[in-house]
């Protein structure tokens, strides 16, 4: 860090140059601002800028530069292990910068780097046209992206990284850059799936598809059913086509009116079958798990956009999340996985998953950085609770569904869906062959290391 003297006089120029608004230690509006999704994150960022525009993003790298700060990039602040945010850091909060501009005729989108799930689909839905997005409305499409992307229309339209067509990149140096498969390419490379690592997106143009109808299933059952209910599952989606996706999980019965009395605040086995097409035709692939004996059934055409709020939970909560990818889900884990369901903190919002792979997934691009792609399942112990005496069982229980369940793993992993969890985890999540490319990459871009607050590529 620079002397006090310099860095107050940066500082100030900061804030007379920025169109958008700074924010340090001791400002009115400073706790606000460094306030993230997960609630076990706090940190104290040197300096909070929240960006306006490009040539904002520019001038404040360029600070970041002048006083040596290493630099969090906040998107939507969804990371549960607080990425967005780092202790005497520079933020370069992109939350102002959220515009989606969509092209109908060409199907494609740019969405600047601090839009939201919400943002992107709320704008091409009203095109009747969607690209994959994250489970949760909230979530960052930048972070979301370039880590991977997975979501319910991924076994239909791919990941969320490989309807990336191009990205505008501020790096390092405080240059602008392009990306694309004719411009940079090995950087384009490097963004489909290294993350933050290179640079802040300061928009990303994302293919889109025709989806003119939406729709879903979602069932709960007794969780004394849930080794039945899970087979069933997974027989639905092996035999059915790929606009099929969604969701096979214990959760607590929520304090909604579809639920009945003795079931709210409870454990229960949910299933959840999304479909990109309509309600009579989900209803012929669902017959099997209709069949069992169930509590609550909804079913019906939704909007698209309506059905990524589904999962929404609010900020303030207590996070902890892992995940395993899995080679497959034989009876075996099926009854490992329903039998930690147990032990589940409940009533919390806690979720216990496991999510369908296959699909548009699996016959994707296989040069990117995203090993998992090839896993037929992915369980997802995703915690969330509101309590810090809970801080110990919940932590424990997501690691123990991932102890559970290794035996079936691939060793791959989604990086989106973990935290910090150690140098050799980001390896499996990008590859070891890949890894070494992306220190090659993260050399040329960030030779640095300013961008850290991340699953780190080291330029090593």
């Amino acid at each position: 860090m620079a002397p006090s003297s310099k860095a107050g006089a940066a500082l100030a120029a900061l804030r007379e140059d920025l169109v958008g608004a700074v924010f340090a230690p001791g400002d009115p509006g400073y706790d606000e601002a460094r306030t993230v999704f997960n609630a076990m994150i706090d940190r104290r960022p040197a300096v909070i800028a929240q960006c306006a525009d490009t040539t904002d993003v520019v001038r404040t790298v360029r600070f970041g530069r002048e006083l040596d700060l290493h630099i969090a990039v906040r998107g939507g602040g969804h990371s549960v292990a607080g990425s967005a945010l780092g202790d005497g850091a520079l933020v370069v909060d992109l939350r102002r910068m959220h515009q989606v501009t969509v092209d109908p005729a060409a199907e494609a989108a740019r969405v600047e780097g601090g839009a939201t799930m919400s943002h992107l689909d709320r704008a091409t839905q009203r095109h009747g046209l969607a690209t994959t997005g994250g489970r949760a409305s909230t979530t960052g499409v930048g972070g979301f992206v370039l880590g991977g992307g997975t979501g319910w229309l991924d076994r239909a339209f791919g990941l969320a990284v490989d309807n990336l067509i191009g990205v505008e990149l501020v790096t390092a140096d405080a240059e602008r850059v392009h990306a694309n498969p004719d411009e940079n390419p090995e950087l384009f490379w490097a963004l489909h799936g290294g993350g933050g690592n290179f640079g802040i997106a300061t928009a990303l143009t994302l293919q889109l598809h025709e989806l003119p109808e939406f729709s879903i299933v979602l069932l709960m059952y007794q969780p004394q059913f849930g080794p039945d209910v899970i087979r069933t599952y997974r027989e639905v989606i092996r035999t059915g086509p790929d606009e099929l996706s969604g969701a096979a999980l214990y959760i607590t019965g929520p304090p909604e009116e579809f639920t009945p009395p003795e079931l709210v605040g409870k454990l229960v086995c949910a299933a959840l079958l999304t479909y990109a097409g309509g309600e009579d035709d989900l209803r012929k692939l669902a017959e099997p798990l209709l069949a069992l004996p169930h509590e609550v059934e909804l079913a019906g055409d939704m909007p698209y956009a309506d059905v990524q709020c589904m999962l929404d939970d609010p900020p303030g909560l207590r996070n902890y999340w892992s995940a395993e990818y899995l080679t497959g889900l034989p009876d075996d884990l099926v009854d490992v996985f329903c039998a930690r369901a147990d032990s589940m903190p409940v009533p919390t919002s806690t979720q216990h998953l496991l999510f369908p792979q296959g699909g548009a997934i699996a016959a994707g691009p296989h040069e990117y950085p995203v090993p998992y792609r090839d896993a037929a399942w992915a369980a997802h112990p995703f915690a969330i609770w509101a309590d810090p005496a809970d801080d110990e069982r919940a932590v424990a229980w997501v690691r123990d569904v991932r102890a559970d369940v290794r035996p079936w793993s691939t060793g791959a992993v989604y990086l989106n869906f973990i935290g910090d969890e150690g140098r050799e985890r980001v390896r499996a999540g990008l590859g070891e062959e890949n890894t070494l490319r992306l220190e090659k990459v993260k050399r040329q871009y960030d030779p640095d290391n300013m961008f850290r607050f991340n699953h780190n590529i080291r330029p090593v």
